[in-house]
This record gives structure tokens, C-alpha cells and sequence, in this order.
């Protein structure tokens, strides 16, 4: 499988920002699927839950079309299953901004060329949390509008995503 992820874009935060943007005037149609990569996250504020929304023409798409579902476990407590409908964004786990605290995932993304389907993804996630429990999270959302998109959004529910993150966008060689 060496070289089947290629490389798209990729952000690096060297300073807080509000949210990060892959793909939009970067996007390349030629996947079928598409491969996210997100390492050393942190949340400026403490507590806060890290979203994501598709990009349409370049631009988030903010409309109240998200539905989510997944399992969060915890090394403090017992799992948790969460789904929710008719969102404006897909969400992943609680970061806290501690020493130590900080997010990783992986999301696959798939029909984002598609204008007749559903764009939708999955996500694997991994957290020191802000509670300081280790917290994996294994779910998946859709935006239910049959539309292409062409890139995500990353934002925290409240402050900035601080210095130090690094999201990549890959494409999957067929």
C-alpha cells in the first residue's frame, strides 16, 4: 500500500485561530475517498467540544442538516453512546487545555465529489480529556443535503483550536 495516501493539504496552527480549513480552492476531485489526519489538538479554552463541518463550494456549510452517531469510552466511565439529528456541525470528543491534554484522529471521507449523494464520514478519536481520563471515540456523521463538497471545517464549540495542531488531507490512490 506504499504511496496510496497522496497528499492534498495540510495546516499547521502557529498561532490560535478560530477554525481550520482543508481542501476548499486545495481540493482535488480525482478520490473516491478522501483520508483526514488531526494531531496534537488543544482547545484555548478549557472544556470544549472539537466540531467539523463539510465545506460547499469552498465555504462551511452551516445549515441544521448534520446527523451523528458514535461511542465514546472513557478510562473514568463506563461508555457512552450519543447520536443526534438535524445538528449544524458533526462533533468528536471533549478536549481540555491541561498539561498533557490533547486530541488526535482520523476521519475517511466519502460521495464528497458526488452532487447525488450524501457526503458523509467516519471518525476515529483519541483524547487525553479535559477531566484528564483518556477518552476514544469510534463514530461517523452525514450532511444530509444531496450536494458535492469539497473539504472540512475544524472548530472548537467555543474559543480558538491553539498552537501546535496539525491537520492533513489525503487522498486515497485507487
Amino acid at each position: 500500500m506504499s504511496g496510496s495516501l497522496i497528499k492534498i493539504d495540510e495546516e499547521i496552527v502557529t498561532s490560535a485561530v478560530a477554525s481550520v480549513e482543508l481542501g476548499g480552492t486545495d481540493w482535488d476531485s480525482s478520490y473516491d475517498v478522501y483520508m483526514v489526519k488531526y494531531d496534537n489538538v488543544i482547545p484555548t479554552t478549557d472544556t470544549q467540544v472539537f466540531n467539523f463541518r463539510f465545506l460547499v463550494s469552498g465555504s462551511a456549510d452551516t445549515s441544521a442538516n448534520y446527523d451523528y452517531a458514535g461511542k465514546i469510552l472513557e478510562s473514568t466511565n463506563p461508555f457512552t453512546n450519543f447520536s443526534n439529528t438535524n445538528q449544524t456541525s458533526l462533533r468528536g470528543v471533549t478536549y481540555g487545555n491541561q498539561t498533557g491534554e490533547a486530541g488526535n484522529g482520523v476521519l475517511y471521507l466519502f460521495n464528497f465529489n458526488n452532487a447525488s449523494e450524501y457526503s458523509f464520514c467516519t471518525l476515529e478519536e483519541v483524547a487525553r480529556a479535559s477531566n484528564t481520563a483518556v477518552a476514544g471515540l469510534q463514530g461517523g456523521g452525514v450532511l444530509t443535503v444531496s450536494q458535492a463538497t469539497n473539504g472540512i471545517q475544524f472548530f472548537m464549540a467555543s474559543g480558538n483550536i491553539d498552537t501546535g495542531a496539525k491537520f492533513t488531507l489525503y487522498g486515497l490512490k485507487k
